[in-house]
């Protein structure tokens, strides 16, 4: 016996089951990115009134460089989730609901290679 509405049985409406896993992503992603932005927070307690060249020096060290490009990662995904999960709440037309779930999706890709670039320049020098 099924609770859907024939409606909905046409349509093909009902559970996508990936609720569970964007659950869990979010809060793996909200737990690292704990940890990883007290590791960012000492590093520019530690490195706050340096020149340039002693902060880029250290950031060429992996022991730094790989944390805060792990911190930019999880940070994207975690905002992109979020973002959606608000979308999906509170965008209830179906057209604009895509275009801001493609605009999310296109702007953390943006804002994740731009953070990303970023790093690895300071990382390998320029």
């Amino acid at each position: 016996m099924t609770h859907r509405t024939p409606l909905a049985r046409v349509r093909g409406l009902g559970s996508a089951r990936e609720g569970t896993g964007h659950f869990w992503k979010q809060r793996v992603t909200a737990v690292s990115n704990i940890f990883l932005a007290c590791f960012l927070i000492y590093l520019v307690a530690k490195f706050a009134g340096q020149d340039y060249a002693t902060v880029r020096a250290a950031l060429s060290q992996p022991q730094h460089a790989i944390p805060v490009l792990l911190l930019v990662i999880s940070g994207i995904i975690h905002m992109r989730l979020g973002m959606q999960t608000i979308i999906e709440d509170y965008v209830h037309s179906e057209g604009p609901k895509l275009a801001a779930l493609m605009l999310n999706t296109f702007f953390a890709i943006a804002v994740g290679l731009t953070s990303a670039f970023a790093v690895l320049k300071l990382s390998f020098g320029s």
